[in-house]
This record gives structure tokens, sequence and C-alpha cells, in this order.
């Protein structure tokens, strides 16, 4: 783990963690449904890695004026374009090929809870970006601890390690940034997302 993501840890540890309401559990149905479709689920996990990906260097492209924040986005997008290599490598042993991307209902809601002012923007879209990578945390530790392959199982395992040290790393820049106001809106972003994804279809896909 680098020095920057310890630092990120200890400011959600000393300010943040305690405002964090419980995760709302993914219902049972859904890893079913991913382990009876798996090529599915591995095709929408490249797409999803890609956006990320994406995401981050938009971040990065809005704050310049940011130095650390910058700094945390272009690392980011590095490492969440290597997990699509990864997956895209794991397709091509399946002799699959990743699909078109589509819309993602739950990420384009939740990017709708984004208010629009300056003062407010910059927030949201952080804390926004910690759910998303939250619940990723959630869904593949859950897949990793229901794969046989021992390689699989290791991938997603790290990969769910990844997660966790994201959703944490964009309270920690939120925390950074706005101090006291990220409390009340970190729960509040959490009951909506809560809120959304217990209304999501079961499908083999991450969201």
């Amino acid at each position: 783990m680098s020095s920057r993501d310890c630092r990120y840890r200890s400011v959600v540890k000393q300010d943040l963690r305690v405002a964090t309401p419980p995760l709302t559990p993914t219902p049972a149905g859904w890893i079913d449904v991913v382990l009876k479709d798996f090529d599915e689920f591995l095709k929408d996990h490249a797409s999803c890695e890609k956006k990320a990906s994406g995401m981050a260097l938009s971040v990065a492209a809005h704050y310049p004026d940011q130095p650390k924040l910058l700094l945390a986005m272009v690392d980011l997008a590095v490492e969440e374009l290597n997990h699509y290599r990864e997956v895209v490598r794991l397709l091509l042993e399946r002799d699959l090929q990743p699909g078109p991307d589509v819309k993602d209902g739950y990420v384009n809601s939740l990017n709708q809870l984004i208010r629009k002012g300056p003062e407010y923007f910059m927030l949201d879209r952080l804390l926004v970006a910690a759910a998303v990578e939250r619940r990723g945390a959630e869904r593949f530790s859950i897949l990793a601890a229901h794969l046989h392959e021992p390689e699989l199982r290791k991938f997603y395992t790290a990969i769910a390690e990844s997660e966790a040290r994201h959703w944490t790393m964009f309270l920690g820049l939120a925390g950074d940034h706005f101090e006291d106001q990220v409390g009340e809106r970190w729960r509040e972003l959490c009951a909506a997302e809560s809120a959304l994804m217990l209304g999501l279809k079961l499908k083999p896909a991450l969201h």
C-alpha cells in the first residue's frame, strides 16, 4: 500500500468512518445470477473498469489546479486501466471478447444526485464515487468467496481490496477539501445508494 493510501485511510478512520452507516447487503440472489452466466459478468466487469478509468481522468481534467486530487486520479486511472487489461485477458482465455458499453442505470442514477453548484459539485462527485466503489468492494468480495478456481478467487480478492482502498481514498479526498461538510452528505448518499441498489434487477453484472 502506498503512503498516500495510508494517509487517506487515516483521514477516514479518524474523521469519517464513525459517520459511515452500515452497508446494506446485496441480495443473496445476486451471486447466483452471476455464477450462472459468469462469461456475461466478465464482459460487464471489463466495461466497468474501462469506465472507472475514464471517470478518474474526467475528474483529473476537471481539477488540474488541485495537485493532491489530480495525482490521486491519475494513479487511479492507471490502476483501473490495468484492471481492464486483466479482465480482457480473462475474456480472451475463454475465447470471448468485450461487449459494447451499455448505460449503467445504477451509476447514472447516483450521478443525478450530484448537485451542480460549484460549492457542492466536487464534494458530491467524490462521495458518489466513494459509494460506487464501496458497493464494488462488497460485491467483488462476495464473488471471490464463491469462486472455486484458485486463480480467479485470488484475482477477485485483490480487486475487492483495491475497491476498498478506492472508496476510502475518495472519502479521504472529500475530507481534505470539505472537512465538516462530509459526514451528513455522505450519510444521505449512502441511504440513496442503498435504495437504488435494492431496486436493481438481478443480472450477471456488477450493478
